[in-house]
């Protein structure tokens, strides 16, 4: 499979999209591993989609983040960002509703509190395509795997391990974590939830270099 850039991949999307009649929603999802640039790529994905005329709309997969009471009750909050820590349908759900109802209220992550807000953005009935943006979207294993019939065509984000690592490092300091707290996140989290990703997604229809 040929890894694209940025461009040519928006080329072949407006391409597919200008063959589709739009009986149904449209849904791209794009996935990766921790910090290798999705909601910056959804973002001007979206922005460039509604230039060329497409309607489209961002669905995070981070809005299904379970809460710190959840997770703390679960004794998965150091696990933060895991597979685990979603409620994956709740995510199927919502997927289900947007491609049966013309307006869906979703729930949106606010990385500057780190929580999910419900009920935060709308997909109104004149947004046709959906960008569902998410670490997890592509992993094969249960209940994961649920998610893959829901979408028209698929994106894996692809980028250098040590990349990722600078990143991550980055957004924690960001936060204001000790070196001795950004190490526990990345080592015994992010990057193995990272190669998880790598290593256990079904087959994208397209590889996007970043």
């Amino acid at each position: 499979m040929k890894n694209l850039n940025y461009n040519e991949l928006l080329a072949i999307l407006s391409y597919e999209l200008d063959k589709n009649k739009f009986e149904k929603r449209f849904f791209i999802a794009l996935a990766g591993p921790p910090a290798c640039g999705k909601s910056t790529i959804s973002e001007k994905l979206n922005n460039d989609l509604n230039i060329k005329g497409f309607s489209s709309g961002i669905l995070q997969m981070d809005g299904f983040h379970f809460d710190d009471s959840i997770l703390l009750s679960k004794n998965l909050l150091s696990k933060k960002g895991a597979p685990e820590t979603f409620d994956v349908m709740g995510l199927k759900n919502f997927l289900e509703r947007l491609n049966n109802e013309e307006e869906v209220v979703v729930p949106v992550f606010d990385r500057s509190l780190e929580l999910s807000r419900a009920s935060a953005v709308v997909i109104s009935k004149k947004i046709r395509v959906i960008i569902v943006e998410g670490n997890y979207l592509l992993l094969s294993s249960y209940p994961w795997s649920l998610l893959k019939d829901y979408f028209n065509l698929s994106i894996m984000i692809n980028c250098n391990e040590k990349i990722l690592e600078k990143r991550l490092i980055e957004r924690w300091k960001g936060f204001g974590f000790s070196e001795q707290e950004i190490d526990q996140k990345i080592y015994s989290n992010d990057l193995p939830n990272a190669l998880n990703v790598v290593k256990n997604s079904i087959k994208p229809d397209f590889l996007l270099d970043n």
